[in-house]
């Protein structure tokens, strides 16, 4: 089984809302997935990535592989997660 780290839309029409989802790769798009990893809202001002990376290094560790965008996602969420929060 070769599992995918992917984004599955959710929301209404016009209004798309991501869950970013483990999955097997023959399983569509918006099927069954193993786990559910975080969400991204690009609908929002700035863009909602929530992102738990503990999950994403675990399954990218045994061999799961992300999309490009799930990659990209990804990298923000931990360059956010490294910076300093302002108060």
């Amino acid at each position: 089984m070769a599992v995918s780290l992917r984004l599955t839309r959710m929301g209404a029409k016009k209004k798309p809302f991501y869950r970013i989802v483990a999955a097997d790769s023959r399983a569509p798009r918006d099927g069954r997935f193993i786990e559910k990893l975080g969400h991204y809202d690009p609908m929002t001002t700035p863009p909602v990535i929530k992102v738990d990376l503990e999950r994403v290094d675990y399954w990218i560790g045994v061999g799961a592989q992300p999309s490009e965008t799930v990659s990209q996602l990804v990298v923000k969420a931990r360059s956010a997660a490294a910076a300093p929060v302002e108060s």
